[in-house]
């Protein structure tokens, strides 16, 4: 499974940017997607997930009611839309999915960043 990001950029506080993932391989055994990101010094964390069979989704408390996760089956792709951006959701955001078997897929991240 291969899985590469894009959408990342530079944006206000307040403003919005998507990001989007691009998978291919055996997209088939993906059981679970999800965004995750790592701001300097920090460690990564979940931001959310989606469940590929009912599209089940969570989210990190902090981004609740501002960031939303989709899958598109029939493209291939997750995106992850973030609205209300502040400065502490600055971060490489990574694109991760989990396999049947247990395997999991990370991306190569993309950069999203929010000036004050």
């Amino acid at each position: 499974v291969q899985l590469v990001e894009s959408g990342g950029g530079l944006v206000q506080a307040g403003g919005s940017l998507r990001l989007s993932c691009a998978v291919s391989g055996s997209t088939f055994s993906i059981v679970a997607m999800a965004w995750y990101r790592q701001a300097p010094g920090k460690q990564r964390e979940l931001v959310a997930g989606i469940a590929t069979g009912g599209g089940s989704t969570n989210y990190v408390d902090s981004v609740k009611g501002r960031f939303t996760i989709s899958r598109d089956n029939a493209e291939n792709t997750m995106d992850l839309q973030m609205n209300s951006l502040k400065p502490d959701d600055k971060a490489v955001y990574y694109c991760h999915a989990r396999m049947l078997v247990g395997e999991k897929y990370w991306g190569q991240g993309t950069q999203g960043t929010v000036s004050s």
